[in-house]
């Protein structure tokens, strides 16, 4: 059996993460637009997928602005 010792290999999400994927597609829709970029590229970054640095800390910080409104 082909690489049954080795460990498998799980990407972990931030708390950001999880609650960008928790959003309607509609609101993902609206973060992708705040920062300049696809619903793809987003929703691979939520699931924990290599993306650029700067694209995830805009990724991130936007989902902050969106969780703390929606908080308050």
């Amino acid at each position: 059996m082909r690489g049954s010792r080795t460990p498998a290999v799980r990407a972990i999400q931030s708390e950001m993460q999880q609650s960008f994927q928790g959003l309607s597609r509609h609101r993902q829709a609206q973060v992708c637009e705040t920062t300049k970029t696809t619903l793809i590229k987003a929703c691979q970054w939520a699931r924990g997928a290599a993306v650029e640095a700067e694209l995830a800390k805009a990724l991130d910080e936007a989902t902050q602005k969106l969780a703390a409104k929606r908080r308050s």
